[in-house]
């Protein structure tokens, strides 16, 4: 059930974007109910007013004032100038979400100085197409309707796990960052299928449909994906080819130190930002 009167968001970035379109799409808010900042960039603000018809202004007291939820969207390097410019317009009874990697909800509270519900999520652009696998986790002050709120906001654009906070650095790793691994194993794809002479029409057609069939089979059957692979890889056959030259490349080890070390990017990220019950140096 949608409660939502006013949705502010400060950061027009990918991610702002991407749950903006998103949730325009599933009609759970009205452009007109949707509000818009940024630090300064004014051709961001106008080229997101012009394609979705939100409100943008560089006036955070207009923007922040009697929104029910202000989704911070900013880098993190930016959180704290962020919220500097928003405190005085912030009230113990809006949420505030972050979409921020790394940035505790400790640090959030003690830079807002408010006991006002903080609500960490990771999304992915897949939000865009109502695709997205978004995590979040409780930060201080958020009680159960704080988390039922934001849940149905973001179960808008694709499916919601709540998580504890400290599982986060990883999910950015998996979930987070994944759509790029997807699409980076895809653009490997559309080389190879160019170099064996297919059409680039029909290869990607081709690939599509691979990749959503794997997908679908993942979710229907209650088979682990090691017994799919095995079931339509032969002895001797193409398939069986095709893996032995995976794992002479180390493709899973590969592919496991990616997620891990984007994870411990996302650890590297916000280190400066756990707050003080976490980091007494910060």
């Amino acid at each position: 059930m949608n409660v939502y009167r006013k949705v502010a968001f400060v950061g027009g970035g990918a991610m702002a974007e991407a749950i903006i379109q998103g949730v325009l799409a599933k009609g759970f808010v009205h452009s007109e109910q949707i509000w818009v900042t940024n630090k300064e960039n004014r051709q961001r603000l106008e080229r997101l007013h012009n394609v979705y018809h939100v409100n943008c202004s560089m006036d955070k007291q207009e923007v922040i004032e009697h929104s029910d939820v202000i989704i911070l969207s900013v880098k993190p390097k930016d959180v704290a100038t962020a919220i500097e410019n928003i405190r005085d317009y912030i009230t113990e009874s809006q949420i505030v979400v972050s979409v921020l990697a790394g940035v505790s909800t400790e640090y959030i509270s003690e830079q807002l100085e408010r006991k006002c519900p903080v609500i960490r999520a990771m999304p992915n652009t897949s939000a865009t197409i109502g695709y997205s696998a978004t995590a979040i986790a409780a930060g201080k002050y958020a009680g159960r309707d704080h988390m039922d709120q934001v849940g149905d906001l973001f179960q808008t654009i694709g499916t919601t796990t709540i998580v504890k906070e400290d599982d986060l650095h990883a999910i950015t790793g998996l979930s987070g960052s994944g759509p790029a691994y997807i699409y980076y194993f895809v653009e490997a794809m559309e080389e190879a299928a160019a170099e064996a002479g297919l059409q680039k029409d029909i290869a990607k057609q081709l690939i599509i449909q691979t990749l959503v069939g794997a997908a679908e089979m993942l979710k229907s059957s209650n088979e682990k994906p090691a017994v799919l692979r095995q079931r339509i890889t032969s002895p001797g056959g193409t398939t069986q080819a095709g893996l032995d030259t995976l794992e002479r490349y180390k493709y899973q080890e590969a592919l496991m130190a990616c997620i891990k070390q984007a994870a411990a990017r996302s650890v590297e990220l916000g280190s400066p930002y756990q707050g003080k019950l976490k980091n007494p140096q910060s």
